[in-house]
């Protein structure tokens, strides 16, 4: 049977409003995606690190309670389970604080061993931080030489611009390892200087042959080498976006799992088959977006599990 890994780090948001904190939700953007992937009760395994303190055991306990395999998290004694603090404005989209104190070994944990056709996962600015890089590359190397399906998502945000002429270079190789990009048009218009999604694909093409790029309500892009289509979101109003991009890309994820798409199928898919793909995706994105969670909820998880 085919598995699901996704790679990223560990957080727990505290979501504030008006200037309180009315919540708390584990998080972290590969995170998120695990958890509505368990709920979907899909064979799903969590790669990454939290300590050994009460926030690593509030996360941790969440992720088995949500069917995510936490066989291969590395859990520390000589640090502290990060902190995000996330201020929602008027708009209900999150400006964050982090908190952050990690051990000195980082992500300590011996890899699965990857087969074709299993799905990884991965992004954010994990996938380019120094200390765990050459792990987390190491293993999505052998993805491609076993021929998984690698999806990446370069999550970057305004507050590393200023990192971006040190990072631009990792996020480049990151878009050579993946089979398929999925990322917002503000992603890349921050890494790549690019408008639209044609000018986007100009580049990512010449790494990557599959593009899907989301652009807030004006739609999602496909971009292939045979194909340039358009795809419509629904109208809403949010409580909260914080994690709408991890649950399309679990909806990503959760569409090649259902169809058995595999890695060879990846050249060939039809414009119908990546139309069924983006709408899953979108429709857990806006389902997570009314409301404060970061996942799909059980109850709508129900209505897809396979």
């Amino acid at each position: 049977m085919r598995k699901i890994y996704t790679i990223g780090e560990t957080v727990l948001d505290i979501l504030f409003k008006n200037k309180l904190p009315f919540t708390a939700r584990p998080g972290g953007a590969c995170l998120n995606s695990a958890v509505t992937l368990g709920r979907l009760q899909l064979p799903v395994h969590f790669i990454g690190e939290y300590g050994m303190d009460e926030v690593g055991n509030i996360v941790d306990s969440f992720l088995r309670e949500n069917n995510v395999s936490t066989q291969y998290v590395y859990r520390y004694y000589d640090g502290k389970s990060t902190l995000a603090l996330a201020f929602l404005n008027e708009n209900n989209d999150a400006s964050y604080d982090f908190y952050k104190i990690y051990p000195g070994n980082r992500l300590a944990v011996d890899f699965p061993e990857i087969m074709q056709d299993d799905i990884v996962l991965f992004g954010s600015i994990y996938a380019v931080t120094a200390e765990v890089r050459k792990k987390l590359i190491e293993f999505i190397q052998q993805a491609n030489k076993k021929k998984a399906i690698v999806i990446y998502d370069p999550n970057f945000r305004k507050p590393h611009l200023h990192e971006l002429a040190r990072l631009k270079p990792l996020i480049l190789e990151n878009f050579t390892y993946a089979d398929i990009i999925r990322g917002s048009n503000e992603d890349f218009s921050f890494i790549l200087g690019a408008a639209d999604a044609d000018e986007a694909y100009a580049e990512i093409g010449q790494h990557c042959e599959n593009l899907l790029y989301t652009s807030s309500k004006k739609g999602v892009y496909v971009r292939t080498p045979g194909l340039a289509m358009t795809l419509p979101v629904k109208t809403i109003d949010p409580l909260s976006t914080i994690g709408a991009g991890d649950n399309f890309n679990a909806g990503i994820v959760y569409s090649l799992y259902k169809n058995n798409i595999t890695h060879k199928d990846l050249q060939h898919l039809r414009a119908e088959q990546w139309e069924d793909i983006v709408s899953t995706a979108v429709e857990f994105a806006t389902h997570v977006c009314l409301s404060y969670d970061n996942y799909i909820s059980n109850e709508f998880a129900a209505q897809y599990q396979l």
